[in-house]
């Protein structure tokens, strides 16, 4: 199977080449930077917001395309996110109209905005913040175009992610990691009451790489542990696991506006793919 991962140097990106390469794909890793993809994959510098190339061609008619670039993810306000709806549309558009037929983007639980208690995909979304926003209108804008085409659309919401976090960028655990190399003793937190759901690096590659793999199910997609935690017990954990002498200040930060003190994702639709993939194998 041959497969496109844009932003496949990022955190998710670069795992999520790896785990498709040890599945026996055939991966093109696309991304403006290449330093932490691995080399078993066919590196591409492109710029896909170039209108004037046709990189579904160009990408040697790929059975899929898994649309993780963006920039400014951890700035849940930058206006980059606003600007580049329509780039990311036309991008998509250029893949369907020279024939790909397997578009799978991805948002968050910030395309839902505020919500209490187990996401379902029919949770009406709501975003507050300008990621939010332009995830969930991307999406409404590729099922539009899409309505009158024969093409598998997915869309996959991730919750919060973790492992590997010396690599991340903007998570609560790189920055607790960071802090701790600086010599720090203690760090400013919330309360740490707010419960999310938490899903390792390597559960979440296995999970998008599932999808990949079928057109049955399709719509949005709920890529989670379906388990909330609260993030006070998640971070003590962490710094247990990793012998970490930084301890947190609770109740010096208040808890974001747009934060729910408890929201977590419905894994019934994930399972139910999951539980196909393990048949075939992945």
């Amino acid at each position: 199977m041959r497969i496109v991962v844009t932003g496949a140097n990022g955190y998710i990106g670069s795992h999520l080449t790896k785990t498709l390469l040890d599945m026996n794909c055939s991966v093109v890793a696309v991304d403006i930077t290449t330093n932490l993809i691995d080399t078993r994959a066919e590196i591409r510098k492109d710029n896909i917001y170039d209108k004037g190339k046709n990189f579904y061609e160009e990408w040697q008619n790929p059975d899929v395309v898994i649309h993780l670039a963006c920039k400014d993810v951890p700035v849940h306000n930058s206006l980059w996110h606003i600007n580049s709806i329509s780039d990311n549309f036309y991008f998509i558009k250029n893949l369907i109209d020279n024939g790909c037929k397997h578009i799978i983007t991805i948002g968050s639980m910030h395309d839902v905005g505020y919500y209490e208690g187990a996401v379902s995909e029919n949770v009406p979304p709501n975003p507050r913040t300008f990621y939010g926003i332009s995830k969930d209108t991307l999406r409404r804008l590729i099922e539009v175009y899409i309505s009158d085409k024969e093409v598998t659309y997915q869309h996959l919401r991730f919750f919060y992610t973790y492992g590997d976090d010396e690599q991340s960028s903007g998570s609560i655990f790189s920055k607790i990691l960071q802090m701790e190399k600086q010599g720090q003793t203690t760090f400013p937190f919330t309360d740490g009451q707010n419960e999310f759901d938490y899903i390792h690096i390597n559960e979440l590659t296995k999970q998008i790489a599932a999808v990949a793999f079928q057109t049955e199910i399709s719509g949005i997609i709920n890529c989670c542990s379906g388990k909330p935690i609260k993030i006070k017990d998640k971070v003590e954990s962490f710094i247990k696991e990793n012998n970490l002498k930084i301890k947190p200040a609770y109740g010096q930060f208040p808890s974001r506006q747009y934060d729910s003190p408890c929201i977590y994702g419905d894994n019934k639709k994930i399972t139910e793919i999951l539980k196909t993939s393990n048949k075939v194998n992945l």
